[in-house]
């Protein structure tokens, strides 16, 4: 056989070779194409997975429940929990300050709980969680340069900070009720989110991590935030008697004079009829704590633990407030104290 039969064979042989291998290498990359058309799905029950894994292997001893001495009319502490931002970074603010001025609301908490118990008995506490307690990932363009952790990172760090929230009230007072909505910085997936299912949502994951955390914790009762099929976005709770309406805020779209609290007034009046019948309701999302009276409903709008918010400069030109976060006392008839605490 002459050697140019030979190159001719040993070519056809090597062409067979890279055919095979080029039809290898295509059917590869069409399973992964394949894959990748459900990654978003398998990323979202993958951090429900290791959201429900992290939270069972952490053993909490219970709290001992604290003694009520004084006699009288019980009233119960309220707590509004919004806008910690937990990942966001600022010239003044991250997410080590955030956890700071966290503890200190919840130690400055139990101090007006105890100054509270003077003069009346103060049986239970709500914690509203109003959403936005981690900054996200992808919200807004450029979001990438002003975070300090990954989603994954606020997720986890988060909820253990919730917990241990909830589980220094729960020193402090006979009952803890916990009742949760979400928040628009809690939607993965940036300007894609929208195809997400409507369950999903990064608050609703920490509260729940949180919520597992304390699962035998028998003094704190805590509802999972969570719609079968559709978006958590609003919780009621009834605090002695008064029913309260939880949103986060985002859905108050437009506003007179660009400013939103008069946008509040259709919206509060709105969902008091088509939605659930409230005396009382609680909100987030705008970082300047205020108290407006709707029509007979008084709401409360949450301040941020963040400090400098651009977004507040920006969009209300109210510029340095304070971080703060409310506690409300309130009896059967109705809220008795109110108390702005500020954590800076």
């Amino acid at each position: 056989m002459s050697d140019d039969i030979l190159t001719d064979l040993t070519a056809a042989k090597t062409l067979d070779e890279a055919t095979a291998e080029l039809r290898r290498t295509n059917n590869k990359l069409m399973r992964l194409l394949e894959k990748s058309k459900a990654s978003r799905e398998e990323m979202v029950q993958a951090v429900y997975a290791a959201a429900k894994d992290a939270a069972s292997s952490i053993v909490i001893p219970p709290v001992p429940a604290p003694k009520e001495r004084r006699k009288g009319n019980a009233e119960a502490a309220v707590l509004m929990l919004a806008d910690w931002q937990m990942g966001k970074t600022t010239p003044e603010y991250d997410s080590d300050i955030g956890a700071k001025r966290v503890r200190r609301y919840a130690e400055k908490v139990v101090k007006l709980i105890e100054l509270h118990r003077q003069s009346r008995p103060v049986t239970e506490a709500h914690v509203f969680l109003l959403g936005d307690l981690l900054e996200g990932e992808e919200i807004f363009p450029g979001q990438t340069h002003r975070i300090d952790a990954s989603l994954y990172v606020q997720l986890f760090s988060t909820a253990q900070l919730l917990a241990e929230v909830v589980r220094t009230i729960a020193a402090s007072v006979p009952r803890v009720i916990v009742k949760g909505a979400i928040g628009n910085h809690g939607a993965l997936g940036g300007p894609i989110r929208r195809s997400y299912h409507p369950e999903t949502n990064a608050d609703a994951m920490l509260y729940n991590i949180a919520r597992l955390a304390l699962k035998d914790e028998p003094r704190v009762e805590w509802e999972e935030t969570l719609v079968a099929g559709e978006r958590a976005w609003f919780a009621t709770d009834d605090v002695l008697g008064k029913r309260w309406f939880l949103f986060h805020g985002d859905q108050v779209k437009s506003a007179s004079f660009g400013i939103p609290w008069y946008g509040f007034n259709k919206r509060l009046l709105g969902w008091a009829t088509s939605v659930s019948a409230f005396d009382y309701s609680a909100s987030g999302h705008w970082h300047v704590p205020v108290r407006m009276n709707v029509n007979g409903i008084t709401h409360w709008g949450a301040g941020s633990t963040e400090s400098a918010n651009t977004f507040a400069q920006e969009w209300l030109a109210s510029g340095g407030q304070r971080p703060s976060q409310w506690l409300l006392f309130a009896g059967a008839d109705g809220v008795t104290a109110e108390y702005c605490v500020y954590v800076d």
